[in-house]
Order: C-alpha cells, then structure tokens, then sequence
C-alpha cells in the first residue's frame, strides 16, 4: 500500500518505520497467526500492517491522524477493523477478543509513549503481549536494574506487572523523516508478578509515585505520610536509602504495609 505522499505531522510525532530488514525483525518477532487479534497502535503508512494483515490474524487498527485513517477505511472488513480514536484514550478491552488474548503493537509517538504504556498496563488484563517501537531510553528504564540512573517510576511499575524482553536496537536511519534519537524494539509480557502481588494495586501506583518525586531522597523522607522510619525498619529495609536502589518486591513490600496502615499517599510524582 504506497503511502507515500501522506507528510510526517509533527504533532503526531509521526516518524514512519522504512527499513525493511528491521520491518521484517519486527514481524519475526511479534510472530502473528491467523487465529490470534491484533491491535496496531499508529498503522501509519503500513509498515507493519501489511506484514500483519498477511499473517492472517484479526487486525484492529488505532489511527488518530484522519488523512491516514481514510486510506485503511476503504481495506476495512471482517479481518480489518479501524478505530478512529486517540490511543491514549481508547478502550482497548472493548476489542473482542478471548479474555488476556489480545496482542498489541506499535510504533509509539516518543511524545506520548510514556503515558500510553501507563494506559495500556491499566488494561493489561485484557493484553497477552505488546511489542512496541520506543526511543531507546524508555527501554532502558523499562529494563533497568536497581541503583542504575534508568531505575525509577516506569521501571518499577513495568516490571511489576509484566517481563521486559528487550528484541532489537534501531538507528535513527530506519525511519522518515530520521528522528535524533536511536528507538529500540520491546516486548511487554502482562501477568508476570515475580515480585509479588501488591494487596492494592492502587496504593503500590501511589507510593511509587510519591518516592520517586524527589528521588534523591532517603525513603525516610520520600514516604513521608506512608510509613516512618520504624515502619520501613520492620520490613527489614534501611529507611536511608533512597528510591532507585529498591527492588520491586521492597517496594510491593512498602505498599502492603502502607496499605494496611491506612495511609493516605500525598504526592503527584515524576514519570
């Protein structure tokens, strides 16, 4: 399908995927089959989708840009569904599909990735699996360890719910127009709580949140109102460490004991 006259906007962050060895290592990777449904956040000019399409498997399309929604419009059919919505917005769980079966994919815009992955963790009881396209600084957070400069709020609430499988690196050059960033390929597998499970998820969101909104302070301090020192020191844990050295099961640790003290969180933090 030859898109080619369709501008990149800039307000979509639309950087269009052209290289055709990383299309095909994507595809490779997502390994779709007939049988299975797909969502495809920003098909865009179809890099991935007529990879996707061919697979078989049942494709629903997330498109906000009109101009590009018009040209799948007139492929749209039992196999081929288009839903002309804002992604970060959009009820993924609204897609028919087996419940936890749905897949997604994307190359997500770099200005609305990060809430995106928020939105769409929200819905992961819904997801199998999602393979997207991001800058490769938001898989290095996603894959972080403990006490590295990349470990904060998204590593922590990534890792909590799902594995983090970094697939591949792209340059800069792959794309159209070439952003100034190198991207990388990762994939999100839900329902994989190796760390525990949190008595409310809602509270371990919240203290995670409020720990990493000044994250050079000493758990003392970044859980004030949630837990003081004696509560931190139960658990087994020095309350003069700071956030980013935790591990995901300190912190699912902090949140039940947070939870069943009744605590009220108090900050609105970082992403």
């Amino acid at each position: 399908m030859d898109h080619g006259d369709h501008r990149p906007r800039k307000r979509f962050g639309q950087n269009f995927l052209t290289d055709q060895r990383v299309i095909a290592d994507i595809l490779r990777a997502v390994h779709a089959r007939p049988g299975e449904t797909v969502a495809e956040i920003g098909p865009g000019r179809g890099a991935l989708t007529e990879g996707l399409i061919a697979s078989g498997a049942s494709l629903h399309l997330v498109e906000i840009d009109r101009d590009l929604a018009a040209l799948w419009r007139a492929r749209t059919g039992p196999a081929l569904q288009l839903h002309e919505k804002d992604a970060l917005h959009f009820d993924f769980s609204s897609i028919p599909a087996e419940p936890g079966a749905l897949r997604v994919v994307g190359n997500l815009p770099y200005n609305i990735s990060t809430p995106l992955i928020f939105h769409l963790l929200a819905q992961s009881a819904s997801i199998r699996d999602m393979h997207f396209m991001l800058q490769r600084e938001v898989v290095d957070r996603m894959a972080a360890s403990p006490g590295t400069a990349d470990y904060g709020r998204l590593t922590v609430m990534v890792q909590y719910q799902c594995r983090v499988d970094p697939v591949l690196e792209v340059p800069p050059g792959a794309f159209f127009p070439a952003p100034k960033v190198h991207s990388a390929v990762v994939r999100l597998v839900p329902g994989h709580f190796d760390h525990g499970v949190a008595q409310s998820a809602h509270m371990l969101a919240l203290l995670v949140r409020q720990a990493f909104t000044q994250r050079r302070k000493t758990l003392r301090n970044a859980l004030s109102g949630l837990l003081d020192s004696a509560g931190i020191s139960s658990l087994g844990i020095d309350p003069q460490r700071r956030p980013e050295t935790l591990s995901v099961s300190e912190f699912v640790r902090l949140s039940d004991a947070a939870h069943a003290a009744g605590a009220v969180p108090e900050a609105e933090g970082e992403d």
